[in-house]
């Protein structure tokens, strides 16, 4: 298959391995029970290429930090999964942009000010105008604070726990979450463009995302990405950052493949604002995305 070219044997291998081993309610969980971080890479990576043994050096790596893995869902939202399952995680209280009073205006502003955003696509509603699911987006907005303020008053870590596991097997709660993201990355593609263009300074980030052929601007952005994302893609590298601006959170991402050079623990943003909360993420390929868990008492002290 077309996915199968980006894919060495020994991968499908382990994937096929994987879906016999586990049982199909358990595989069908956006986020799965948590495991030893070392036993589950033993599982994973049991063969003697140069490829396993990075991954197990990288492991290692993480297990200093770390001492379990939650396996995410793998489709074509893992990022948005693993990036928004730990921020509620660890979340402790409402963010100042959830706060504002016009956040949930967002689309209706969009909209009046941007004829073409009419063409957005909802998750399983192609073709549906802007004008009849501005209110959709509304509610998932709504959806959104009214998550992430119960989660976050939520005092005991168990119950935390427990409160985020149950959401993240709501299918329709969780998807909706998601088209709430996407909207706040394309509100904040276009308050970095317009940034730029009157002269104010912008991350770097924010030159190489419309610097693509495919998103020179953000019509494109949301035509060639942003609408793409979990029908037909994921999130690509720059567009990692993009989250991170939107939710306003640092995304560090163990990237194993990148063992042993300066890119094994990568920043999104690589320049974070200090007040940003840290979400902590593991990828071996910069496509699929799971969580550490149980940071070690040795790193918290």
């Amino acid at each position: 298959s077309e996915e199968d070219m980006y894919r060495d044997e020994e991968e499908i291998e382990r994937e096929k391995i994987l879906l016999c081993e586990t049982n199909s309610s358990e595989y069908k969980l956006s986020v799965s029970p948590e495991m030893d971080i070392m036993e589950y890479c033993r599982k994973e990576w049991r063969g003697n290429t140069p490829a396993a043994k990075r991954m197990r050096k990288g492991y290692e790596a993480v297990a200093q930090k770390f001492a379990s893995i939650r396996r995410i869902r793998g489709d074509n939202y893992c990022a948005f999964r693993a990036t928004l399952f730990q921020a509620l995680s660890q979340a402790t209280q409402l963010p100042r942009w959830l706060q504002s009073e016009d956040f949930t205006m967002l689309p209706e502003n969009l909209l009046s000010k941007y004829d073409w955003i009419k063409q957005w696509q909802l998750r399983q509603k192609p073709g549906k105008r802007m004008g009849e699911i501005s209110d959709e987006i509304k509610e998932y907005l709504i959806l959104l604070r009214k998550k992430w303020k119960n989660i976050s008053e939520i005092k005991g870590p168990l119950e935390k726990q427990e409160a985020c596991d149950k959401l993240f097997k709501n299918e329709e709660e969780e998807y909706s979450l998601y088209e709430a993201l996407k909207f706040l990355m394309l509100n904040t593609a276009i308050e970095l463009y317009n940034a730029d263009k009157r002269g104010r300074r912008v991350p770097v980030f924010s030159w190489l995302l419309f610097a693509r052929d495919t998103s020179s601007n953000p019509c494109q952005l949301m035509h060639n990405h942003l609408n793409h994302i979990g029908h037909s893609g994921g999130l690509e590298q720059v567009e990692m950052f993009l989250l991170a601006y939107a939710l306003q959170y640092t995304i560090q991402v163990y990237r194993l493949y990148k063992y042993s050079t300066d890119e094994f623990i990568t920043l999104y943003p690589n320049d974070p604002e200090e007040d940003w909360p840290v979400v902590t993420l593991i990828t071996e390929d910069d496509r699929h995305y799971n969580i550490p868990v149980r940071m070690c008492q040795e790193t918290m002290l």
